[in-house]
């Protein structure tokens, strides 16, 4: 059962973020990056991503929380439906959030539907099948298919992000920075704070180019 909700976009340290939780005994948490390690999740998403109902409890079986997009679109619906769960905003500058994401998930979506990704890969059909909802949800749904418009872009970020804020009580909502570390995390969850490791800082811009450019 869900425990902690992550209601932050994309490219706000979700991954760190999801190391952070699963080191402090929240995990598995559940990330962008199992939609792809789990095919057979696409058809939940995809129902979801058209307004259907959909078996979360099944979705989330053996998962403690959530970050990144897809969940994050669901913030809501999942509140509803795990009330006792905790709600975590993840945050960032706005301008070096889209570029961030301009310059990572963006591209590799805008090349995916030019047909200018390798085919020849045996996952490759489920890939797209992946990318097809994220275009859906995310760059469809959330930006109304005008992401490259920066302004516009920016301020469904900041819309998103005060919405979060205004729709979650302030004693289950922790809005938080990957740069401040362990203690707000740990605070919030009431758990100790690590004192023998630094808190995780993954996929940064240039990691994920790299990981991109090897598949």
């Amino acid at each position: 059962m869900l425990q902690v909700i992550g209601a932050g976009f994309g490219r706000t340290g979700t991954l760190s973020l999801k190391a952070a939780l699963e080191r402090l005994g929240a995990g598995p948490c559940y990330h962008m990056t199992e939609v792809f390690q789990h095919p057979d999740h696409l058809p939940v998403w995809e129902a979801a991503t058209r307004g259907e109902p959909v078996d979360w409890d099944a979705l989330f079986a053996g998962y403690h929380a959530t970050v990144d997009w897809p969940a994050a679109a669901f913030y809501d619906r999942l509140m509803e439906h795990y009330p006792q769960a905790k709600v975590l905003l993840s945050v960032r500058d706005p301008l070096r959030w889209y570029d961030s994401v301009m310059n990572t998930i963006y591209q590799v979506s805008r090349l995916a539907r030019a047909g200018q990704l390798p085919s020849e890969d045996p996952a490759f059909q489920s890939r797209r099948r992946a990318g097809q909802m994220i275009n859906a949800l995310i760059w469809q749904g959330t930006f109304g298919g005008a992401f490259e418009d920066r302004e516009r872009a920016i301020a469904i970020y900041e819309a998103h992000n005060r919405a979060v804020q205004e729709r979650v009580p302030a004693h289950k909502l922790l809005v938080f920075d990957v740069r401040d570390g362990w203690e707000p995390l740990c605070r919030f969850l009431g758990v100790p704070t690590p004192t023998d490791e630094p808190f995780p800082h993954l996929n940064d811009s240039a990691s994920f180019q790299e990981m991109t450019r090897g598949r």
